[in-house]
C-alpha cells in the first residue's frame, strides 16, 4: 500500500480503549432557527436528547455522536447561524456530564469548524465531517471539502487532541461531477488531509454501505474504518468482520424511523448481536 500519511494511529483504540466500538447517535430535534422547530422549549429539546443518551449508554453502546439532524433542510457551512453552535454545545455539555463515555460532534451540514469549536467548548474527543476532502454535489447543492480551513482553526484553538472522522464517499451525494475518482483513491485523499478515521456509508440515511465498499475503503488505508449508515442486529457481524467501529442510529429508533425516540429493547437486541464480533476482536 503507498504510503500517503504519517498518521499510523488507531483513533478507535485510543478513544473507546477497544478494538471495535459501538456509537449511537443523538439526533437532536429542530432547534430554534430552523424550518420544522415550531417554539418548543429548550428544555424539552434538551431532555429529549438526553433520554436517547441514557437509552444508548444504559444499554450499552460505547460512544455517542451529536448532530443537529432535526434542522432540515441543511444549511451549507457558511449559511449555519451561531445559535446552532451554541444549542450543540450545550446539549453535548448536559450529556457529557452525565455519561462518562467518548463523544463526537457533526454539524450538518459539512461543517467543521463548528464542529471543532463544540468539540473543544464541551469536551468531545472527535468529530465527524461528511466531506473532508475534494468536492461533490449534495442535496444542499455543490459542497467543497473543508480541512485546510478545518485545520488551521484547530491549530488556533489546540485543540490538537480533537480526531477527525470522514466520509469516503458521503450518501445523499455524487462525485459524478467528473467520475474519475473510485472510493479507494477518495481514501486515500482523506488519509493525505489528516484524518483520523475513514467512514463507509450507503447512499442515504439507514441504507448500508455494501460490503464490497467497505472492502475498497479498508483496503485503500491502515486508518480505522468505519460504517456509518445502515448497521443493524442482522448485520453487525458480517460489517465489524470488516470495520473497526460502527455509527448506529435509524434501526435502534421506534420503528426504524431516524426522527424517532431511541427504543430500549432494540438497542439491547443490537448489542447482544454484536457481542460475538466484539469477543473475537478483543
Amino acid at each position: 500500500m503507498q504510503t500517503i500519511s504519517s498518521n499510523d494511529g488507531n483513533a478507535i483504540q485510543d478513544i473507546f480503549g477497544r478494538p471495535k466500538a459501538l456509537i449511537g447517535m443523538i439526533h437532536c430535534p429542530p432547534f430554534p432557527g430552523s424550518p420544522r422547530y415550531r417554539g418548543e422549549a429548550m428544555e424539552a429539546i434538551y431532555d429529549a436528547c438526553m433520554r436517547d443518551a441514557d437509552a444508548l449508554i444504559s444499554n450499552g453502546m460505547h460512544g455517542l455522536i451529536v448532530e443537529n439532524h432535526g434542522d432540515v433542510p441543511f444549511a451549507k457551512p457558511e449559511d449555519i447561524g451561531p445559535e446552532t453552535t451554541g444549542f450543540l454545545a450545550v446539549v453535548t455539555d448536559r450529556i457529557r456530564r452525565n455519561f462518562d463515555v467518548p463523544m463526537g460532534i457533526n454539524v450538518l451540514a459539512n461543517a467543521p469548524v463548528p464542529a471543532f469549536a463544540i468539540a473543544r467548548a464541551a469536551g468531545a474527543e472527535f468529530i465527524r465531517v461528511n466531506q473532508w476532502a475534494n468536492a461533490y454535489v449534495a442535496n444542499e447543492g455543490f459542497m467543497e471539502g473543508r480541512a485546510a480551513e478545518a485545520m488551521r482553526y484547530r491549530s488556533a484553538l489546540r485543540g490538537e487532541h480533537i480526531r477527525v472522522f470522514a466520509d469516503a464517499h458521503v450518501k445523499h451525494g455524487s462525485h459524478a461531477i467528473v467520475s474519475d475518482r473510485s472510493v479507494a483513491e477518495l481514501t486515500r485523499d482523506l488519509a493525505f488531509f489528516d484524518v483520523d478515521a475513514v467512514i463507509a456509508t450507503g447512499q442515504r440515511t439507514g441504507n448500508s454501505a455494501t460490503l464490497e465498499e467497505l472492502e475498497d475503503v479498508a483496503s485503500a488505508t491502515n486508518l480505522p474504518v468505519l460504517v456509518g449508515s445502515g448497521v443493524t442486529a442482522n448485520n453487525i457481524v458480517s460489517i465489524l468482520s470488516i470495520a473497526d467501529a460502527v455509527i448506529v442510529a435509524s434501526s435502534l429508533k421506534e420503528g426504524g424511523v431516524w426522527w424517532n425516540p431511541v427504543e430500549v429493547n432494540r438497542v439491547g437486541s443490537f448489542v447482544e448481536a454484536a457481542k460475538p464480533a466484539i469477543e473475537v476482536a478483543e
